[in-house]
């Protein structure tokens, strides 16, 4: 395996001479294969290898690498950190500010993409899982070793690798927990290039900041995770509202509101308000035997016609995840790069969304022009068993969430400022009229215009995560413009600094 070294004069990489080190010793990182690495100046290497999922946001990495084994891995990180070039893992590639990218222009992108190793261990149901794996295949692959199944999001063209170091919400979560909670061990390479396991009791402190952060302190290579049993019968329903005023449709989501605060509201249920440009839609899951959700009168509380209910039973797990998919595809394109803009807001029952402003939501929805058709005001229940785990039990800190509300606007050529000041429009109405509550935004829907998204995304668990990150990557090799800063600063990281001992620290 190549390393990579460098003069002082050309470290940075601003330099020609500095430009030809870093990708010499990129390509001798990859074992000399060129196939396994593209640079800025190959053509159609925004197409084939950058690959935007946001093409709102520019941004052009110094290069993108295939690596093939964790010691390529470790590698060309060293190789990145002596030429002080930013890292990013990418896995899927669907971050919202493209920050699997770098997020900036003159990051180094390792894309997992050839990480696909999975076994299941039939004693435990663990499964090992590699870190490229897109959510469609973790869930074919775990149904083929043997009917068993993990919470996670419902597009299936999302990787594993973000999806669980950030939280990983979806349908199931309230029954298991998010993806992250599944997560048993990890394989990760460090800033120092060092290669590590760390679990509950190997490296805890950097396993506690991976399960919600892990973008900003390695490269997860390969996940070791729990796994449940695949449900059986699972009814899925939709109630489409396509009469009335936004006004007269207020009144729906208060009641959908009041129904997801019963303490008693069964863990069973998975359900989401969907605002669009043809109405609003109440849909979700109940994993169980129709009868039980008929006894819930789910649709009698919301629905009083049949002329725009459906309501379908699965037996096949493959079958109600295919279903999901089908309806990401519907509403959201299916995960094909485009233009968007987002904004997302965390509520829990203590700062619940009250009636008034409930009104002046719906109000301004009605009456603000948008300039593109496609646009959603998505709210959407969390709770459950994402709940059961202490705030501060691992990095992710919206354990007291009991729902999400993200407004999404997708459009052809770039989102223009009509269409942005919509967005923004909605969290505005609401941050306004809850001036005492403080509303955090989830790390899934990264939010580049947050002046403060550190504390938004991690909150009170954000001071330990510095810490641990000057403890193990005090030069801020992982980087993007969101991620985790060192407690007190980015420092020179000296030839001597050895990250495999600082693993080991407990950072309190």
């Amino acid at each position: 395996m190549g390393n990579c070294f460098s003069s002082k004069s050309d470290e940075a990489g601003s330099t020609g001479t500095g430009k030809e080190s870093l990708a010499q010793g990129l390509i001798k990182a990859l074992d000399d294969d060129h196939n396994l690495i593209a640079f800025s100046d190959k053509p159609f290497y925004q197409l084939e290898d950058v690959k935007r999922w946001n093409l709102s946001i520019p941004v052009t990495p110094v290069a993108v690498t295939y690596p093939k084994t964790s010691a390529q891995v470790a590698a060309i990180i060293k190789c990145a950190a002596a030429h002080d070039i930013k890292v990013q893992p990418k896995s899927g590639g669907h971050s919202y500010g493209n920050y699997c990218l770098g997020g900036v222009d003159g990051a180094v992108v390792i894309d997992l993409g050839k990480f696909q190793q999975f076994s299941m261990d039939r004693s435990t149901w663990r499964a090992t899982i590699g870190a490229g794996t897109l959510l469609g295949d973790v869930t074919k692959r775990l149904h083929d070793a043997g009917g068993r199944a993990m919470a996670h999001g419902t597009c299936p063209a999302v990787g594993i690798g973000g999806h669980a170091t950030i939280g990983g919400l979806g349908p199931t979560s309230r029954q298991w927990g998010a993806a992250l909670d599944h997560i048993e061990e990890v394989e990760v390479v460090l800033a120092s290039s060092a290669i590590i396991r760390a679990s509950a009791t190997k490296n805890p402190d950097i396993f506690w900041a991976l399960k919600g952060a892990g973008a900003s302190f390695g490269v997860v290579t390969e996940f070791v995770v729990r796994t449940e049993p695949e449900p059986g019968e699972i009814v899925q329903y939709s109630y489409r509202f396509k009469t009335g005023s936004w006004l007269e449709r207020a009144q729906t989501f208060k009641d959908w509101q009041t129904f997801v605060t019963d303490p008693a509201l069964t863990r069973k249920l998975a359900t989401e308000v969907v605002l669009t440009e043809v109405g609003l839609v109440i849909s979700g899951a109940y994993f169980g035997p129709k009868a039980e959700y008929d006894a819930l009168e789910f649709h009698e509380k919301f629905f009083h016609s049949d002329e725009d209910a459906d309501v379908i039973i699965f037996n096949d797990w493959l079958g109600a995840v295919g279903h999901w998919a089908e309806d990401v595809a519907l509403f959201f394109g299916g995960g094909v790069p485009c233009d968007m803009f987002s904004k997302s807001l965390t509520f829990n029952k203590m700062n619940l969304i009250p009636n008034a402003v409930i009104d002046e939501m719906f109000a301004f929805i009605d009456r603000t022009p948008k300039d593109t058709l496609l646009w959603f005001v998505i709210f959407d229940l969390s709770g459950g068993a994402v709940n059961d785990t202490p705030q501060t039990a691992t990095a992710y800190a919206h354990r007291d969430a009991l729902f999400y509300l993200q407004s999404y606007a997708v459009s052809v050529g770039g989102v223009n400022d009509t269409t942005m000041d919509f967005i923004r429009g909605v969290s505005g109405v609401v941050t306004k009229g809850m001036p005492n509550d403080t509303l955090g935004a989830y790390a899934g829907y990264v939010d580049p215009e947050l002046k403060d998204g550190q504390k938004a995304y991690w909150g009170v668990n954000l001071p330990r995560l510095e810490q641990i990150k000057k403890a193990v990557d005090p030069g801020d090799v992982f980087h993007n413009p969101q991620s985790v800063r060192p407690a007190g600063g980015v420092q020179t990281v000296k030839d001597g600094f050895r990250a495999e001992k600082q693993a080991v620290l407990h950072v309190p």
